[in-house]
């Protein structure tokens, strides 16, 4: 071979080598795109059929004496334990734990916790596997995924509560 068809066949090398990088990164992007969910907007409302929120009663009768675990779009957003007389101890995924209270305020479960100003309020309704609980106002929907007759157990000062 002569050296002007070496420096071609190499050149020819090099071209066919980047063609093939942009399409490997070109797909790699799509896949990432398709893979990735969308970015969080809203969530959607209780799906259809799950009836009307939970009273104040059915909500106490439920939740009273166990430790639930609420997750959203599958990432844990936190635990609580519900003890009795509305008292209540919430541990945020990877937080410490803080006491608060809850209580039925215009048809939803509103909680006030110790370090968090004014009432969180939700609206639980019962779905096919667990509590499903609807931010009032704000769109979050989480689903409880664990539960529990177990304390929680809270790091810190509270250990053992």
């Amino acid at each position: 071979m002569t050296c002007t068809m070496t420096r071609t066949l190499a050149a020819l090398q090099i071209a066919v080598t980047l063609r093939i990088a942009v399409v490997l990164r070109i797909a790699v992007t799509l896949l990432i795109a398709v893979a990735l969910p969308l970015p969080l907007q809203a969530d959607p409302p209780p799906a259809a059929g799950l009836g009307p929120p939970l009273s104040a009663a059915e909500f106490d009768a439920y939740a009273t004496g166990k430790t639930l675990s609420y997750a959203q779009y599958g990432v844990i957003w936190g635990t609580e334990q519900y003890l009795p007389n509305r008292q209540v101890l919430w541990a945020p995924s990877q937080s410490s734990c803080e006491y608060g209270t809850w209580e039925e305020q215009d048809g939803a479960i509103c909680f006030t916790y110790e370090a968090s100003p004014g009432p969180n309020c939700w609206l639980f309704y019962r779905g096919p596997i667990g509590l499903l609980a609807q931010f009032v106002g704000g769109g979050t929907l989480l689903s409880e995924v664990d539960r529990s007759p177990a304390p929680l157990s809270c790091p810190g000062p509270l250990i053992g509560a």
